[in-house]
């Protein structure tokens, strides 16, 4: 039986067996398998090497021929990694980051020529208020530069640590403590209240006993904490919950018709209000703003392509006010 030691050093073992393998492999078979453990699905990774379906599968044949390994197997309607696979994952990964970084470090970066992908991470909120009008301009700008923007999910801080995300938008304090990622302030928002436009129970201001026991619309779907459920814990409110909703966004289409409310930023309430026939309120307790900063991986620093990306970004962050 193998104690955990034992376990270790196989481990250990079979990693640099694998780092070994990995050096016969040629550069397009890594991209494929680096490709393939990203989207797992040979469609999605044909799209993201921008090559036909028919190569990528034979790639994958042969990398499960070389690998003596499935890789990638089918369980319901989904292809998952094997265990073999989700091994060689992060040596592909860290091997491609310092090849892409030794190539790039020194050039110039034109976007109206790049085909580079860029990952973002951020919620719907900041994709309404910031990031869509945004990458409408860059669509000019850059008009084969492609944008992926994902749901913040568990893990966000190894993801951009590891440049598995170029860029990760978030409130700074929801982060946490992540001394290995750079980051810089983008913007602060105040939080209000959105209720229907006809609330049966308000005027034009709210009470703080109003505020404390009308039924609430929550957000607390996201991978930490929520900056809503954080501020009114700091004052020591707490609130009748009716509804927890995925998002911000989908919060205040719940409203119309109710007596519910929610806390939202007012960016956000302010784009939605006429649209969905909601109105927004001040809070009757003061409460922090939300900062939203935006956090990288100290290897993207000298990358000119990133260098340009978080400009693009701050300069939008800049606009809002």
């Amino acid at each position: 039986m193998l104690g955990i030691d034992s376990v270790d050093m196989v481990a250990s073992e079979t990693v640099s067996s694998d780092r070994q393998l990995l050096r016969r492999l040629d550069l397009n078979l890594l991209l494929a398998l680096d490709a393939l453990m990203a989207e797992c699905s040979v469609t999605r990774a044909a799209e993201r090497l921008a090559v036909g379906q028919p190569a990528m599968s034979a790639s994958l044949s042969r990398l499960r021929a070389f690998f003596h390994d499935p890789l990638l197997v089918r369980q319901g309607r989904q292809m998952v990694p094997t265990t073999r696979a989700l091994m060689l994952a992060e040596p592909i990964r860290e091997a491609l980051n310092q090849i892409e970084a030794t190539l790039r470090a020194g050039h110039e970066f034109d976007p109206s020529v790049s085909r580079r992908t860029f990952r973002l991470m951020a919620s719907d909120y900041l994709l309404i208020v910031m990031l869509g009008p945004l990458l409408v301009e860059l669509s000019d700008e850059a008009p084969n530069v492609r944008f992926e923007v994902l749901p913040p999910s568990h893990g966000f801080g190894q993801a951009v640590e590891r440049s598995q995300i170029d860029l990760l938008l978030y409130p700074d304090e929801l982060v946490g403590d992540e001394p290995q990622l750079h980051s810089a302030p983008l913007f602060t928002d105040r939080l209000v209240c959105a209720v229907a436009r006809d609330h049966p129970d308000l005027g034009d201001e709210m009470t703080k006993e109003q505020f404390r026991t009308l039924p609430c619309v929550s957000f607390g779907s996201g991978p930490t904490d929520t900056i809503t459920g954080l501020r009114f814990r700091e004052l020591g409110i707490e609130r009748p919950i009716e509804i927890v909703a995925q998002s911000f966004v989908v919060q205040p289409l719940l409203l119309p018709g109710t007596r519910l409310m929610t806390p939202i930023p007012e960016r956000l309430g302010r784009h939605l209000a006429e649209k969905i026939g909601v109105r927004l309120v001040e809070l009757p307790v003061s409460v922090e703003p939300l900062r939203e900063a935006m956090f990288w991986s100290p290897r993207a620093d000298a990358d000119p392509a990133h260098q340009w990306l978080r400009d693009r970004v701050a300069q939008a962050a800049q606009a809002l006010d």
